[in-house]
């Protein structure tokens, strides 16, 4: 069987473990996503890139739970979330009407001030990690690279790309962070370590839009053109796929946590409450007979 290309997640080591790096690609994943929402070109190309963004430093942590990441500002599009199973952003079209007008970075120009949060969270019984760094530089990936330098004293460097095609909508990521020293690293001099990782910059710079986007370049070999001649070894690569964690159940609980009595301001006019989920636009209807199981009356 061909290994999938697209809507996945793959990790790499070069120099023999001292740099980890992984690149994120979604096609069918993002334009489902999207396709989902009636947003500008500007505000959906911002949320595919924090997709990918979401996917690429998730898939860099070790935990079991959901990885949330939110863009909060007050420009003209002042929220943007996405995590492992959901997305969805926020914009004034006045707002953004105005700044697409004008010229200048991405960042400053339509999100504005604001910060860029990291949101693990494990389940009820841990508690929640989160990162926060204000919105520096140009681009999301600027801000997700001083995040790890201020927070996590982990040298990185980000690329991402997103655009909508004739087939839809794709989004990458490549991502590379160097090492600290421990017990297994390889044995080297200050110099050769900073050599090495100067290198992998400079060679990751290279990647082209296309090349990163696809899907003519596969993933594969990408990472094979810029780092064969480093020790690269090629981790197993995970999928990627467009969910929501709405459901039935967990509206229901949503409803019933309501008392009975505002059900009837909540019904439209043919006497049904029906609930739309923000993020991927599912409806969820619910009859009399429907609201009476769910309040056991």
């Amino acid at each position: 069987m061909t290994a999938p290309t697209d809507d996945l997640i793959q990790p790499f080591l070069i120099d023999a473990g001292a740099i980890r790096g992984r690149v994120v690609r979604l096609s069918a994943a993002v334009d489902a996503i999207l396709a989902a929402h009636a947003y500008p070109t500007a505000v959906a190309t911002l949320l595919a890139e924090t997709l990918v963004l979401g996917a690429v430093l998730a898939g860099s942590l070790k935990y079991d739970g959901i990885f949330t990441l939110q863009v909060q500002a007050d420009g003209a599009v002042p929220l943007i979330v996405a995590d492992v199973t959901s997305a969805g952003a926020r914009f004034d079209a006045p707002s953004l009407a105005a700044a697409e007008a004008t010229q200048g970075p991405v960042v400053p120009r339509l999100l504005g001030k604001g910060y860029l949060a990291f949101t693990v969270d494990q389940g009820p019984d841990t508690d929640r990690y989160q990162g926060i760094v204000e919105l520096t530089g140009d681009s999301l990936a600027d801000c997700a690279r001083a995040y790890f330098s201020q927070s996590e004293q982990l040298a990185t460097e980000i690329i991402l790309a997103a655009e909508q095609t004739a087939d839809g909508w794709r989004a990458g990521a490549l991502m590379i962070q160097r090492m600290p020293l421990g017990p297994q690293s390889p044995i080297l001099t200050v110099e050769q370590s900073d050599e090495q990782w100067s290198r992998a910059a400079i060679l990751m710079a290279s990647t082209r839009r296309p090349e990163l986007l696809g899907p003519a370049v596969d993933v594969a070999t990408l990472i094979y053109r810029l780092f064969h001649a480093d020790g690269l070894q090629m981790l197993p690569a995970r999928p990627l796929a467009a969910n929501c964690r709405c459901s039935p159940d967990r509206v229901a609980a949503t409803l019933a946590s309501f008392p009975r009595a505002e059900m009837a301001d909540m019904k439209d006019d043919r006497g049904d409450v029906v609930v739309v989920c923000e993020f991927c636009k599912s409806r969820y209807v619910f009859a009399d007979r429907d609201l009476d199981s769910l309040y056991g009356s």
